[in-house]
């Protein structure tokens, strides 16, 4: 018989190796440090773009990329497959937050949901209105939509730096007020900056869809199975002219909140089949075999343990806020500042403009709706959540990074105008950041 080996008899090498998996891990899956990857990934672009390798930089992201099948090739940028392709991921995610949010979270009642709707709506209507005041005249009023949205890695992040001093429902009013943020910009881009519909390119993306729904009907439960139906929305809303990343939000919204139905309940196929192979004499003989079956069942209930929607945005998680954010902002944030020609009332107006509208307009609108519906007697502020808390949130809305970039990206066609906006973002995101992190130490004090 094999000699059971304890923890403490592993070997050193693989219990180093443990911890360390374990710790990287816990880090993974800490709010703040996605933050601060992000920056640095947007702090790297920014620095190599007006360096003297800036070549380098924009030759990366206009190197040619091909996938094919015999003789039909797909040649694109690498950074239409960062910022089109990989971003269809990120708003994976998001699609699944708003579907958990709508099924148990902020959004699940009407009563919660009313004030940080309301706010998140005058964190929309203020910003947009302050840009078009400056633009109007100016001639470049597509930009409108540029300051609306609320980066959830940075200001999440950013209020994690606070610790315990900050009440756990502003984080609550926060994280709702900025997922609302991200419902009204996913419709934003899809009415407002997608191209000429194109009827059948919208007959493909059912036909994905339908897919997707005759799976679930038949109950697979592996994500890996809904990749082609997931492909199949996303070639279809790039044909309609629709952009094709809204394919993730497609996708999150259908991901199932309940777990497949199964004739027992997991946790009691965990017990069940655990208690059997006790007394298996498969398992000392190591007979494959006869193991198969008990084992796809033990992997069958260890998966449906949790909701797909819950399992997948869990598994999603560290590959987004690692790797998909922190590329889009080395791929998008790298602005050439000696190639902004501000000279132009243009230019400096679009800069000018969202920078406000982030630092000022989203605080404005989010106070604003608040006391305005807390003083017709609509709503009340949430327990534990002060006036303080709700300066502190309108602040940190108004980091705007990611979002605001994408939508940069389809609001301004003219290269000057569009790394004018992006400055704008980049300037208006930080000075937010800095005073949401300044009255939140302030606050931290006072408590």
């Amino acid at each position: 018989m094999d000699r059971q080996t304890s923890p403490r008899d592993l070997p050193r090498a693989q219990f180093l190796a443990e911890r360390a998996l374990a710790t990287l891990e816990r880090f993974l899956h800490i709010e703040a440090a996605s933050g601060v990857v992000l920056l640095i990934a947007a702090a790297v672009a920014l620095i190599w773009a007006n360096s003297p390798l800036a070549q380098s930089y924009h030759d990366l992201w206009h190197l040619p990329l091909s996938i094919g099948i015999g003789s039909f090739v797909y040649v694109k940028s690498l950074h239409f497959w960062v910022s089109d392709v990989l971003m269809t991921v990120f708003f994976l995610v998001v699609g699944m937050e708003i579907r958990r949010e709508i099924h148990e979270g902020a959004l699940s009642k009407l009563d919660q949901a009313i004030l940080p709707v309301a706010a998140a709506a005058g964190g929309v209507i203020v910003p947009a209105l302050i840009y078009l005041a400056l633009n109007t005249n100016a001639g470049h009023p597509h930009g409108w939509a540029v300051p609306t949205a609320t980066d959830i890695a940075f200001a999440v992040g950013v209020l994690a730096l606070l610790g315990r001093a900050i009440p756990s429902n502003v984080r609550v009013f926060l994280l709702a007020l900025a997922i609302i943020d991200d419902v009204v910009a996913v419709l934003i881009i899809a009415f407002f900056y997608s191209g000429g519909f194109d009827p059948g390119g919208f007959a493909i993306a059912a036909l994905g869809v339908v897919m997707v729904f005759g799976l679930q009907r038949i109950g697979v439960g592996s994500a890996y199975a809904y990749v082609v139906p997931g492909a199949v929305i996303w070639i279809g809303l790039l044909v309609s002219g629709v952009h094709p990343t809204l394919a993730g939000v497609v996708l999150g919204l259908m991901t199932p909140v309940m777990s497949i139905p199964m004739r027992e309940q997991p946790i009691e196929v965990l017990s069940r089949i655990s208690e059997d192979l006790r007394n298996h004499d498969a398992v000392s003989a190591k007979d494959a075999r006869r193991l198969a079956h008990p084992r796809r069942q033990l992997r069958l209930a260890n998966r449906e343990m949790l909701p797909p929607v819950v399992r997948v945005q869990t598994a999603l998680h560290p590959w987004v806020a690692y790797g998909v954010m922190p590329l889009f902002a080395l791929a998008n944030a790298g602005i050439s500042l000696d190639g902004v020609y501000l000279g132009t009332t243009g230019a400096q107006l679009v800069m000018i403009g969202v920078a406000i509208a982030l630092v000022a307009g989203k605080p404005l609108g989010v106070i604003g709706a608040t006391w305005l519906m807390v003083r017709m007697g609509w709503c009340r502020l949430p327990p534990g959540v002060s006036w303080d808390g709700i300066l502190l949130v309108g602040l940190l809305a108004g980091i705007g990074f990611t979002m605001s970039i994408f939508i940069t990206m389809l609001a301004f066609a003219d290269e000057n105008l569009l790394a004018a906006a992006k400055l704008g973002v980049l300037l208006g995101s930080s000075v937010a950041a800095m005073l949401g992190l300044g009255w939140g130490v302030a606050c931290g004090r006072r408590r």
